[in-house]
Order: structure tokens, then C-alpha cells, then sequence
């Protein structure tokens, strides 16, 4: 039976068992959301950019990117058949809102309500990636109110409802010591609550950390790379991704008519060109034999930012032909290709095990708060599942590794991390091959760490804690042989 089975079944147990007490509508809502797709939130300090990565994922301008009332709601973005924003108040009944598209993002209007009375929005939008994953835009870590602030930890870290996000993407503009404060207050080792087998790191605004120099991305990688290696950032992110939000936003909602604007800059000359660009004032007041207005400069600067600006007229200079080689190379650029990436390795292949995590943690809060006849059976299926599923227990140990419980050589270490999946769970990223391997290529692979890994848990020299991850990795290696065997 699979993990996602097994939850169900504890759920419609959990679920007769609270039958008529008013839990059973809540427990049933969450075996429901084990058939919807999985919940990301996205969060960060205020001004790191999460509305505009929010717009890039989705491929369209929805989230309003400056400081409404409305962002300072948490706003859900779900794929649907219709176009509607609802809002879910914390007293009185959902309410249908107007709303229009002001510069192609969504500009809501509130009916009256304060923003404090708005438990939630729901924008419903038919959308490909809105299918894959529902969207949890939240307001500001860090803002002048606390209340705003404290919205956003009700979503990643509910004390007595389940947590309603499956998995977080958290920005970062640079690391801050409040960003690990923040995420070490609801990072968890048990199966529960985000923690770093399902929190991203994004070193949002990439390009501003080279002043918007060409090469800022460059130097955000390497500042990205060093963050991930971190034992502090470990414990609390699976991997750090540097993205230029505002780039990336841009090259999925690019215009022809941005692109010919843009053309009017490539054509200058090279060195008139670098002297025009060197900051923003400059490009705003200088040369006006360019044929642009300041107001479209204006827009120009506000939409590519200045790194933007300079990355995209030199990709036309050298040869791109139209806005759509362009804008699919300032989207390889961005960051947002590589995040694409890692979400779909590390949240989208996992999303099972994810989102059975959290209905878990729903019936585990519910029986230890409320409990009744009957709750203590689903109590002790809710552990059994939790100690026997292996998905689980790669995490465990994943958490274990992360947090430096887990000692040993670093090749040894990472070899272990690889294959229970810390870096995703596709075989051949757990055997570290090209992602086009031949299954025979695989299952020699799998075979050889199968043999490396029982070696290293029956010998005697090999520490307690190495043992029983090494059992894991074991039985890890057995599952992807059985699965290249079943391929067959």
C-alpha cells in the first residue's frame, strides 16, 4: 500500500472517530487536499522580492508587486475554470470581490473590508503551474506591523491547525540574522513542519549584488554556493538558488514592443552604450537622440531593472533575433530555469511524501490536543506510519545529516545525502549519472552503492548514528533497483 493510501486510511479512521464534534469536517478537508496539488509558500523580509518570483513561476503579472493594502493579506493563487478572487474573512461568511488587471496585475478591491479583517484571498486563475502547485503569497517577515508579520508564521508554522503550507520557498536578499532566527523557529525533526528537507533558499534580487554589473549573477551563484555549504543554512534550507526575481518576471511577460525599445539601445554604439548604462540617472536623462521618452525609460528601468536593461540590449547586439529567443535567454539568465529545477526535484517528485507529512501532522496535533475514544488506535498508526515509511525515514535522516547529527568522511557524507535523495529523488541524481543514464548504466550504479552501503552498516568500526543511516541508505538502493527491475 502506498504512503499516500496508508494516510488516507488514518484519516477516515481520525474522521469517525471525531465523527459530529466539528474536527471531522477539518480531517476531511485534509485527506481532500491529499488530491490537490501541493501547497508552496512563498516568504521572506519585506521588499525581497516574493510577489515578482510569485508572477515568474506562474508566467503571468497576477500579484501586485507594490505595497497595497493587499499585500499585506496572504493571498492563494489556485488553478481553476473561472476568474475570481474570494476573501475569506476571520468573522462572517467568504465574499466574492471585484477586481481588475492595472498593469497586468491584479488590483483587487476590498468591498469595504480592512485588510486586518481578511483572514485570506483566494485568486482563482486557470493557469498550467497553478495546476502543479497552489501559490502562497505572504506578507513580510520584518514589517512595521506585527501583525502582518505574524500572518505569515501562521501559515508556515500553525501551532494547533495543520500547517498549511506543504513547502516553502523563503527569499533572501542577503542572509540576514533574523531570515535563520525565522526559520529555525518552525524548523522541525520530525515529520511535521518545514524544515530542511522542504525549505528552498532563494537569493532573491541576485543581479543588485553586483551592482547590476553584467556578471552580478556570476557572483551570486558563488555567494549561493557558499550559503548552501553553511552549516547554519543547512540546517534550516535544502539548498540556496540565486534568482534575479525581477529579470525572470520580465522574460515570461516580455512585450514586442519592450524589445523594440530595447533595439534603440543596442544599436548605439558599444562604449556610448557602456557610458549611457552606467547608472540609472544616466540612462533616465542622457542621450536623447535614443528616441525614447523618459517615461519609457522610466518603464524600462522599472521592468528590467538596470542590470536587465544592460543584459538584454547586449543580448540584442550579439544576435538575438526576436523577443522570443530573447526572452527565453533572460529567463536562462535570471535564475528562474535553475529554480524551476530545484523545485521540481526536490518538492514536485516529493510531493506525496509532502503533503502526506502534513495531513499526518493535522491527525498527530488533533489526537495529542483533543483527544477522545478511539484516538489513541490512530495515534499508534500515525507512529507506525511515521516509523516504518521509508520515505519518512529518508527524511529523518536527511534532517539528521543537515543538522550534523551525522558524522563521518565529507565524501562518505555526501555520497549518503545523494542517495536518499537530497538531491532529488530521480534515480540517476541519486546515483549522481547523466540524466539520460541507460537503465543498465543505472542498476550497475545502483547495484554498486547497494553493495558500499551494506558493507559500511555491517561493519563493526562504523558509528552508531552511520549504522542506522547507512540501514536507510540500503534500503534506498533496494527500492531503486526494484523500480529499475519493475521499468523492465
Amino acid at each position: 500500500m502506498s504512503l499516500t493510501d496508508r494516510t488516507r486510511g488514518v484519516l477516515t479512521r481520525a474522521i469517525d472517530v471525531y465523527r459530529g464534534t466539528g474536527h471531522d469536517a477539518r480531517l476531511t478537508a485534509v485527506r481532500n487536499r491529499l488530491d490537490e496539488p501541493l501547497r508552496v509558500a512563498i516568504a521572506g523580509r519585506v521588499k525581497s522580492g516574493k510577489s515578482t518570483l510569485l508572477n515568474a513561476l506562474v508566467g503571468e503579472r497576477l500579484a501586485p508587486t507594490d505595497a497595497g493594502e493587499c499585500t499585506r493579506i496572504v493571498t492563494w493563487y489556485v488553478d481553476g475554470h473561472t476568474y475570481e478572487v474570494v476573501a475569506r474573512p476571520r468573522k462572517g461568511e467568504p465574499r466574492q470581490l471585484r477586481f481588475r488587471r492595472e498593469d497586468d496585475a491584479i488590483e483587487v478591491d476590498l468591498g469595504g473590508l480592512e485588510p486586518a479583517d481578511v483572514d485570506q484571498l483566494v485568486v482563482t486563475w486557470p493557469s498550467q503551474t497553478l495546476r502543479t502547485a497552489t501559490l502562497i503569497d505572504t506578507p513580510g517577515i520584518g514589517s512595521l506591523s506585527e501583525q502582518v508579520s505574524r500572518r505569515a508564521w501562521e501559515v508556515l508554522a500553525a501551532d494547533e491547525e495543520e500547517t498549511p503550507a506543504d513547502a516553502v520557498l523563503y527569499l533572501m536578499r542577503h542572509l540576514h540574522a533574523g531570515d535563520l532566527d525565522f526559520l529555525r523557529a518552525f524548523q522541525d525533526t520530525e515529520v511535521s513542519r518545514p524544515n530542511p528537507v522542504n525549505a528552498i533558499g532563494v537569493l532573491s534580487r541576485a543581479d543588485e549584488i553586483g551592482v547590476g554589473r553584467i556578471d552580478s549573477m556570476a557572483s551570486a551563484r558563488r555567494i549561493a554556493a557558499r550559503l548552501s555549504t553553511e552549516p547554519n543554512v543547512r540546517r534550516v534550507v535544502q539548498t540556496v538558488v540565486p534568482v534575479a526575481g525581477l529579470l525572470a518576471e520580465t522574460a515570461v511577460t516580455l512585450t514586442e514592443t519592450e524589445v523594440a525599445q530595447l533595439r534603440r539601445v543596442a544599436d548605439v554604439p558599444l562604449r556610448e552604450a557602456d557610458d549611457l548604462l552606467l547608472t540609472a540617472d544616466r540612462f533616465a536623462e542622457r542621450m536623447p537622440e535614443l528616441g525614447l521618452t523618459s517615461i519609457e525609460r522610466e518603464a524600462l528601468l522599472a521592468r528590467f531593472g538596470l542590470f536587465g536593461v544592460r543584459l538584454a540590449s547586449g543580448l540584442l547586439r550579439r544576435g538575438a533575433a526576436t523577443a522570443t529567443e530573447l526572452a527565453r535567454d533572460l529567463g536562462e539568465r535570471s535564475g528562474l530555469g535553475e529554480l524551476q529545477e530545484v523545485l521540481r526535484s526536490l518538492f514536485f517528485e516529493r510531493r506525496d511524501v509532502l503533503k502526506s507529512r502534513s495531513a499526518l501532522l493535522a491527525v498527530d496535533t488533533l489526537v495529542r490536543t483533543q483527544p477522545r475514544p478511539g484516538s489513541d488506535a490512530v495515534a499508534a498508526e500515525v507512529e507506525e506510519i511515521v516509523a516504518s515509511a521509508h520515505p519518512f525515514n529518508e527524511l529523518r535522516v536527511l534532517s539528521s545529516v543537515r543538522a550534523g547529527w551525522v558524522i563521518g568522511k565529507p565524501d562518505v557524507v555526501e555520497d549518503l545525502e545523494r542517495i536518499i535523495g537530497g538531491g532529488g529523488g530521480a534515480p540517476y541524481l541519486r546515483l549522481q549519472l547523466a540524466s539520460d543514464a541507460s537503465r543498465g548504466e543505472l542498476t550497475a550504479a545502483a547495484t554498486d552503492a547497494l553493495a558500499r552501503w551494506q558493507r559500511r552498516a555491517e561493519n563493526p568500526m562504523t558509528a552508531h548514528e552511520m549504522v542506522v543511516a547507512s540501514r536507510v541508505a540500503v534500503r534506498s538502493c533496494e527500492g531503486m533497483l526494484a523500480e529499475l527491475g519493475r521499468a523492465g
